[in-house]
């Protein structure tokens, strides 16, 4: 059997873990582009996207949620600094980020804190789709009234 890196999509999906531990393509990725991030499983149906902002304020980030997406952007407010570096090892490039977010997966919230980008989600699934139990009830069928008779 051919084996398929499902890398690239499992890094950037959320809620679709369950597939592709199904498909065993869920392998560590060490070549992860710019900004680095996590993605956590908090809970049975609750995720955590941490993604490490250094230098990066608040009001330089945005975060907007579409059906199946989120993207956050990140683009520095303040003029370029006219210091002089020796080395400039923290980036401070614009960037855009985007997770595909499984069907009913919505943003819950999102904090800042020490360089660290905290966005919270829960996979809300509509009662209706949600598995249940069909009671067995005994005795007779109900009996069916024809039309016209």
């Amino acid at each position: 059997m051919r084996a398929f890196d499902f890398a690239p999509w499992s890094r950037s999906t959320v809620g679709f873990d369950r597939l592709f531990e199904m498909l065993n393509a869920d392998r560590a990725d060490s070549d992860q582009p710019y900004p680095p991030y996590d993605i956590i499983r908090t809970g049975e149906d609750t995720f955590r996207v941490s993604i490490a902002l250094a230098g990066f304020k608040p009001q330089d980030i945005t975060i907007t949620a579409q059906q199946n997406l989120l993207t956050i952007t990140g683009k520095k407010t303040e003029a370029a600094d006219d210091q002089d570096y020796i080395y400039q090892g923290i980036s401070s490039r614009s960037f855009e980020r985007r997770f595909d977010l499984a069907d009913y997966v919505e943003v819950e919230s999102a904090s800042f804190e020490d360089g660290l980008l905290q966005i919270s989600l829960v996979r809300n699934l509509p009662e209706a789709k949600k598995p249940r139990r069909i009671p067995i009830g005994g005795g007779e069928f109900p009996k069916v009234v024809e039309a016209g008779r």
